[in-house]
């Protein structure tokens, strides 16, 4: 992808006091992206001729899912609690990744407060020991660029690779904004902070929500404000696609959200005031550009036309998200990693075991997935 503002990647590394050895490591990741790219080519014909969709070593959960299990005090409840007995059962179900959502947990859980470096070697062993990997953090992305939030940014990324990331990155959209401007800016912030987490040899990613997936106000008249009131039919997320470097800057996209984006934003107003029909296609976006999307959150949702989202969340493998077709389609089979996510999964009180019984569901939904 050619962008006029393209800039040399020596000259972007002295802008932003890259060393050589941040360059390198920098520099080395992505030529590890072109390999990966390489390397699952070639496993999409094992994937293929076995019919699994997805492959062992690619199924993988957010500890968003089991969030109640990692933060209950073990000392009053018999349930696993904690991040030390949560990745013992996520091993025993048979996941191989995890993705973070925060580094908290319970005071009394083993390690305390591992929200620290001591705490992440503490975290590093325990996933070690249970075979498990984490592939990345759904942490805190500077809003603004600064000495200080660089410095935070860079400490996140040292933590990750600790824990053995591959990636890093946020829940949260670039921006909640639907001005053109506002997402302008946005791209060039990812620009800069993709290529210093480049330096530490991580792809940078952002999540969606469904409202990434509407229409940009990007032209029409102008409000009392100045802005745009009215939309050329570009997306959000498709302008901060080609407006952000392929090699510094990457997506996970929440698949579920992505299906009530189909189901809610249909139609724009066209500068001339006309109402354009515009049917959202999801995994049409992954297979334009696939390596874009290294990480997915396979989150299934029950189809209920008549409520304002158009899907309920239910375990993974029990909705009417056709999975199997979408992840066996997606393009460079083997190289993404399907992050099963249930929002609602914790099941309270009344039912202390409910995520991770949900969990056990979904692995075995997700293992049977066959192309």
């Amino acid at each position: 992808m050619h962008h006029d503002n393209d800039v040399n990647p020596l000259k972007l590394a002295k802008g932003l006091g890259l060393n050589r050895r941040q360059f390198m490591a920098a520099t080395t990741g992505m030529a590890a992206a072109a390999a990966v790219t390489v390397a699952g080519a070639g496993t999409a014909v094992a994937s293929t001729a076995s019919g699994v969709v997805v492959p062992p070593g690619k199924r993988g959960i957010i500890l968003y899912t089991v969030r109640d299990a990692i933060s209950r005090d073990p000392s009053t409840s018999p349930y696993a609690s904690g991040f030390k007995a949560v990745f013992e059962e996520l091993g025993r179900i048979g996941y191989k990744q995890v993705e973070f959502a925060g580094y908290n947990q319970n005071a009394n859980a083993p390690g305390g407060n591992v929200n620290n470096v001591a705490g992440a070697q503490l975290l590093r062993t325990w996933l070690d020991d249970n075979g498990l990997e984490a592939e990345g953090n759904h942490g805190s992305i500077p809003s603004v660029i600064n000495d200080t939030t660089l410095a935070a940014f860079d400490a996140a990324c040292e933590t990750a690779n600790i824990l053995g990331m591959q990636h890093i990155g946020t829940g949260s959209d670039p921006t909640g904004s639907a001005y053109v401007a506002d997402w302008a800016a946005a791209a060039e912030r990812w620009n800069l902070l993709g290529a210093r987490a480049a330096s530490h040899g991580l792809k940078l990613y952002t999540h969606n929500h469904d409202i990434a997936y509407s229409f940009l106000l990007d032209s029409g008249p102008l409000d009392d404000l100045g802005r745009p009131t009215r939309s050329s039919g570009v997306r959000r997320l498709e302008y901060f696609l080609a407006n952000t470097d392929p090699e510094y800057v990457y997506l996970e996209m929440d698949i579920f959200w992505a299906h009530v984006a189909k189901f809610k934003h249909t139609a724009y107003t066209a500068p001339d005031g006309t109402a354009v029909s515009s049917i959202f296609n999801p995994l049409g976006v992954v297979q334009a550009q696939p390596i874009r999307f290294p990480l997915f959150h396979a989150k299934d949702g029950d189809y209920q036309p008549e409520t304002a989202n158009g899907y309920a969340m239910v375990p993974f493998g029990t909705g009417d998200i056709d999975y199997r077709t979408f992840l066996s389609q997606t393009g460079a089979q083997g190289y993404h990693n399907p992050m099963y996510e249930q929002d609602n999964a914790p099941g309270g009180a009344t039912n202390p075991g409910q995520s991770l019984e949900f969990a056990r569901t979904s692995y075995t939904n997700m293992a049977a997935l066959r192309g």
